[in-house]
């Protein structure tokens, strides 16, 4: 699936957390106190900023990550799996005094997750970082931000793209305890909720598409100029200049949707940075996010540029 190469296409920059996956599938999720047993076992690289690098790079970005690893086994094999990615590293640090993050992932029969995360060097992630990255970041076509990082970071990070003019994309999850930043909002260009963070954010309830569509109104009149709600197998709503619409899901059969929020927001930042119209690449969006439903893992689940296409020519003729 990776040719080794680094992509000649859009420049991207990606502010985020990387981790190492550690996946066990089971029947069911397990309540609290409840051992399920019955598993099986593998481990990937992850993290919702290292997934939306890959998902961005393989669909034909050129992409520069910027994040932290600990100086331990995790960290070493993740930074060699970004690099045959063809994902610019020169902005991942190694941390000494922290180890890598790690996800505790459960995947059920029906593909639906539960997930714990231990941090670990993400939380090290600081401003000084974000600023050696930032001749980077003022000289890309689109920044990607999400929030498993320190919130000042990623202040910081929209900070110098705002002053640039380039585009900021934030994908709001998870939404921590006490809100976004101060002034986050205000930065943003372009906001990418799940259904549960569009509720949270906007105070209204998002039970369906018309709870989506009145959510992303009320996001999008804090600043953001396009705000694209996702609702999961039930496809997406989309906000901006010219009015509220649905975009219908591509139906499959979903196996683990660890990171099919990922594929969207990579594939959303490759079509707008290649400058499709918001709605064009929000369709293309929730192609990708269909596709990497129907495989395991969180980066190994990622479809190349070529799959992308395919399955968007299946979707049409079909």
């Amino acid at each position: 699936m990776t040719t080794g190469r680094r992509p000649a296409g859009a420049a991207l920059v990606v502010v985020g957390s990387a981790n190492t996956d550690l996946v066990v599938r089971c029947p069911r999720i397990p309540q609290p106190g409840e051992t399920v047993l019955g598993g099986s076992f593998f481990q990937a690289s992850g993290g919702k900023g290292a997934n939306q690098a890959v998902a961005a790079a393989r669909l034909g970005a050129h992409v520069r990550f910027v994040a932290r690893v600990g100086r331990d086994p995790f960290g070493a094999a993740a930074l060699a799996a970004y690099a045959a990615e063809g994902i610019a590293t020169d902005h991942c640090r190694e941390d000494s005094a922290a180890a890598s993050g790690v996800a505790l992932i459960l995947v059920d029969g029906q593909g639906e997750n539960a997930i714990a995360v231990a941090p670990g060097a993400n939380a090290r992630l600081s401003p000084a970082d974000v600023d050696r990255a930032a001749e980077a970041i003022r000289g890309a076509r689109l920044l990607v931000l999400q929030l498993e990082v320190p919130g000042d970071t990623i202040l910081h990070a929209a900070r110098i793209a705002d002053a640039a003019g380039v585009p900021v994309l934030l994908d709001p999850a998870p939404v921590p305890e006490d809100g976004l930043p101060t002034g986050l909002l205000e930065l943003v260009t372009i906001l990418k909720p799940h259904e549960s963070e569009a509720a949270r954010l906007s105070g209204r309830a998002v039970d369906g598409v018309a709870g989506g569509i009145a959510a992303a109104r009320v996001l999008r009149a804090r600043g953001p100029r396009l705000v694209v709600v996702t609702l999961g197998s039930r496809g997406a709503v989309v906000a901006d200049a010219d009015g509220e619409v649905f975009v219908p899901p591509f139906p499959v059969t979903a196996i683990d949707s660890t990171a099919a929020g990922d594929a969207f927001t990579g594939a959303l930042a490759v079509g707008l940075a290649e400058g499709l119209p918001p709605r064009e690449a929000v369709r293309r969006a929730a192609a990708a996010g269909a596709l990497a439903a129907t495989r395991e893992g969180a980066q190994p689940s990622l479809p190349t540029r070529g799959e992308w296409e395919a399955f968007l020519e299946a979707s049409r003729v079909s």
